[in-house]
């Protein structure tokens, strides 16, 4: 699975003690502990299973982690199947949900190099990384670039990474090849079409609602299709009779069978995630069987008569690949630094409306990332003219 369903490396960030609701009515004195506020799943179901809850006492960093004052959190698509029970790599309710975050570092714990107070970091998790306050190991943590706003950090790491490793680890994408993205207008499908444009003469297509048309056309994207009216095997077909050289799956079920025989020969299938599982606010029974019964299948003996190959991505099991996953971040951040990729901002909502987040993407209305901040910036008041 990708960002829009896998999570990103390593362990959970720490959870914190149990969650505590403020005493309703108030009281006379102030609490006597430091309290910080977290984002709690109680349950797995509906938007309303995630909820603000208060927590008490203050970090306390481990040797070799940091305490991090976070700023924005990532919103993936594997947090909306997580809320179902259908994520494997969450840790059971209650737990605060959360794959990447970026903020600053509050406190060092022993024998932590290369980081200090008052740096600004991104950060990957297991889970655990919708507070405002998060303990976690020093390794998962990446120094922010100049420049870079907390917003596109939190943006940043699960997508590009995804997206990243996808293109040119597994598709060794090269110029003047095609490749058919789906969810074009996602977080990973975003990065992708991004990184797509590192590369000369690379041919995008792209699967989005109609509405998202012009923005991806904008982005880069030469044929945008709508999945929703049109047959996107056929259009693929009408413009390339041999189909394409790369297929990003992240639909999983019929999709994947139809995107291995989208493939030029040569060509090369990523699957890396589910969506099609997510067929409302509940885990749905007959979705679930759907995707199972369709879910592609081949031998080795056919792969090699058909000169194609399928490759399997998940960034939430690659736990103890550290060098390797910061060996992409460095590329990236590189990437970055030029100008060649920036994460685009779909909306950014405070914790108390992680309801409405998660249905901003889960109703596919985003295009961009979908951030969740602690609290929404304080506007500047506006000075009076004279």
């Amino acid at each position: 699975m990708s960002g829009e369903e896998a999570a990103a490396p390593p362990a959970p960030a720490e959870q914190a003690p149990p969650a505590e609701q403020q005493a309703a009515g108030g009281g006379d004195a102030p609490p006597a502990e430091p309290q910080y506020r977290a984002l709690v799943l109680s349950g797995f179901g509906g938007y309303e299973k995630v909820k603000v809850q208060v927590r008490r006492g203050e970090p306390s960093p481990r040797p070799g982690e940091l305490a991090v004052r976070v700023r924005a959190c990532g919103l993936n698509f594997a947090d909306l199947l997580a809320r179902q029970g259908l994520y494997d790599r969450l840790p059971p309710p209650p737990v605060s949900p959360g794959m990447e975050c970026a903020g600053t570092v509050l406190a060092l714990g022993e024998g932590v190099t290369g980081r200090q107070v008052g740096d600004k970091v991104m950060v990957l998790a297991k889970a655990g990384l919708w507070q405002e306050v998060v303990t976690v190991p020093a390794n998962q943590t990446y120094p922010m670039p100049d420049g870079m706003s907390f917003e596109e950090a939190a943006a940043f790491l699960v997508n590009y990474i995804t997206a990243y490793m996808i293109l040119f680890d597994f598709g060794n994408l090269r110029p003047n090849q095609s490749v058919l993205i789906h969810m074009a207008a996602g977080g990973v499908g975003t990065a992708a079409i991004q990184l797509c444009k590192t590369v000369e003469n690379v041919t995008i297509f792209g699967t989005a609602s109609a509405s998202k048309h012009d923005a991806l056309r904008e982005s880069g994207v030469a044929h945008p299709i709508d999945y929703r009216s049109m047959d996107y095997v056929e259009e693929v077909r009408k413009i390339s009779p041999k189909g394409v050289d790369v297929v990003l799956d992240p639909l999983g079920g019929s999709d994947t069978s139809k995107a291995f025989n989208l493939l030029k020969p040569m060509g090369k299938l990523i699957t890396y995630g589910v969506a099609n599982l997510l067929t409302g606010q509940k885990k749905n029974l007959m979705a679930m069987a759907k995707t199972w019964w369709n879910q592609f299948s081949i031998n080795a003996l056919q792969l090699l008569h058909l000169n194609k190959a399928v490759c399997g991505y998940n960034l939430g099991y690659m736990d103890e690949e550290f060098e390797l996953i910061g060996g992409v971040v460095a590329k990236l951040v590189s990437l970055y630094n030029q100008g060649k990729v920036k994460p685009k901002i779909d909306s950014v909502w405070p914790f108390e409306q992680v309801a409405d987040a998660m249905r901003q993407m889960q109703e596919k209305k985003n295009v961009g990332k979908v951030i969740l901040v602690p609290e929404l910036p304080k506007e500047e008041p506006k000075k009076e003219e004279n």
